[in-house]
């Protein structure tokens, strides 16, 4: 038998095994995820459907496929959210208002051990909530706070640090693009997933918060406190800051009371920003430089999305995920001990592979077992192996997998935050910015393990929303 009749007899899931195994090896040789998802996704097509029906007529199927997925998918009304938020986040800063939510986070919060190193924490947190990419918040505070960290003498280490792990706050506190594009892939309610984020996201703040404070305390060098600002020059932050503050406001009700649809909240959101933008004077050279990073930005997450839902569809033609799924349904062990080992290799990955990619690369498989291990997409909390409803399970897990992706942002080799701060700060090496990311490391798996033991800090709100 020759090489293609042996091809062409082989299983569905065989080929997704192999086409899989080529798509990371593309991805080791250093292709990146988008193209090196988007060519195995075509070979698997190409592959499955040439051996169904002959090499042309296969040929011309995955061709057809190529064309028609990426816009089919992407044209979805909820993946507006994510060129909208990326806006509000470079509006705001070109506009001066990051700079102001800095200023009043100094003033309020600097007094503390390391206080500078909570008030990037608060602020980024803060920025966060109307930005939505952890990227974009890294690069953004890597200009405001570092500088102003370094000048007040912390070590530079835990400076570039605590911003790179700041940024990664952008993925939980909504409005997150990765929760976005999470609620797509698991076709769940994005405002419910958004929602969910926003507990979750304070709580790793508190957690980033007080352990820049423990490490101040334990080791002065790291960061001394700011102060002598008065009660008055407080609260005369509050105007300037206040627009970011007004801009949150109006996400959270948007989404939260009713009031209109994530995507509404993400338009007028950018609408409102703009108009305060300009009031405050924002010239046309910045506005052309927020438009064009907005979107660079946007093209780049877009183009990942393009390429990997093209493998995702190879996926469902090879019968991989449901083979995936029973394989782990019938393993000898229990459900936390599994999805303990998932998301160990979740961290694994994550080494090598950006946040997005990986998530959209993996959920297609890992999702449908986590779901099956809970007991079912209907199943009732009490009878659940997680503790948690079936639609709650899909929240919850979503929250988990994005903490962990966060998680990654910070780790070594490829930890997209450091390079980001590295590459804005040139005085702070990419090693520097890893060493300081430690720590934090450290408290996003106690995070982890928090929201793992008590689901509810994720479930509250939508459960208030009636998602869960």
């Amino acid at each position: 038998m020759g090489i293609w009749e042996t091809m062409s007899a082989m299983e569905p899931i065989t080929i997704g095994l192999w086409v899989t195994g080529v798509m990371l090896l593309f991805v080791v040789l250093g292709l990146r995820v988008a193209f090196a998802a988007a060519l195995a996704g075509f070979l698997g097509l190409l592959w499955i459907f040439s051996a169904r029906m002959g090499f042309e007529k296969g040929l011309l199927v995955a061709i057809k496929m190529a064309g028609t997925i990426p816009h089919s998918k992407v044209s979805s009304l909820a993946l507006s959210l994510i060129p909208t938020f990326i806006l509000i986040g470079f509006l705001a800063y070109h506009a001066g208002l990051t700079k102001a939510l800095f200023e009043a986070a100094k003033k309020w919060v600097g007094w503390l051990p390391g206080g500078m190193g909570v008030a990037t924490v608060f602020s980024t947190a803060g920025f966060a909530a109307v930005s939505g990419a952890s990227v974009a918040t890294s690069a953004v505070f890597a200009r405001i706070a570092v500088p102003e960290m370094l000048k007040l003498g912390y070590d530079k280490r835990f400076a570039a640090g605590v911003v790179a792990a700041g940024g990664t706050l952008a993925s939980l506190i909504p409005p997150s693009a990765i929760l976005v594009i999470y609620a797509i892939i698991v076709e769940q309610d994005v405002g419910a997933l958004l929602m969910a984020g926003f507990i979750p996201g304070i709580v790793s703040a508190l957690i980033y918060g007080g352990l820049v404070v423990g490490l101040a305390v334990s080791n002065p060098k790291l960061g001394p406190p700011v102060t002598g600002f008065s009660w008055k020059e407080r609260l005369a932050t509050l105007p300037a800051a206040s627009p970011i503050m007004f801009v949150i406001g109006i996400i959270v009700v948007c989404i939260y009371g009713g009031v209109g649809t994530p995507t509404e909240a993400g338009a007028l959101g950018a609408f409102v920003v703009l108009a305060m933008a300009l009031f405050k004077g924002m010239k046309a050279g910045q506005l052309k430089e927020a438009l064009l990073e907005s979107a660079k930005l946007t093209v780049m997450i877009f183009t990942i999305i393009w390429g990997v839902l093209l493998y995702v569809r190879f996926l469902g033609f090879a019968d991989l995920p449901a083979a995936f799924s029973d394989w782990l349904t019938g393993l000898d062990q229990s459900p936390m001990i599994t999805l303990m080992f998932i998301l160990l290799a979740y961290a694994v990955l994550g080494m090598f592979m950006d946040a997005i990619g990986m998530l959209l690369l993996t959920l297609p498989i890992v999702y449908p077992a986590i779901i099956a291990l809970n007991g079912g997409p209907d199943v009732a909390a009490a009878e659940s192996a997680f503790g948690v409803s079936g639609v709650g399970c899909a929240i919850w897990f979503g929250i988990i997998v994005v903490k962990m992706a966060e998680l990654c942002l910070i780790t070594p080799p490829i930890g997209l935050n450091c390079f980001v701060v590295a590459g804005v700060r040139p005085e702070c090496s990419v090693q520097d910015v890893f060493r300081g990311c430690t720590p934090f490391f450290v408290a996003d798996v106690i995070t982890i393990a928090v929201l793992i033991l008590a689901p509810s800090i994720v479930l509250w709100l939508p459960g208030l929303m009636g998602y869960a």
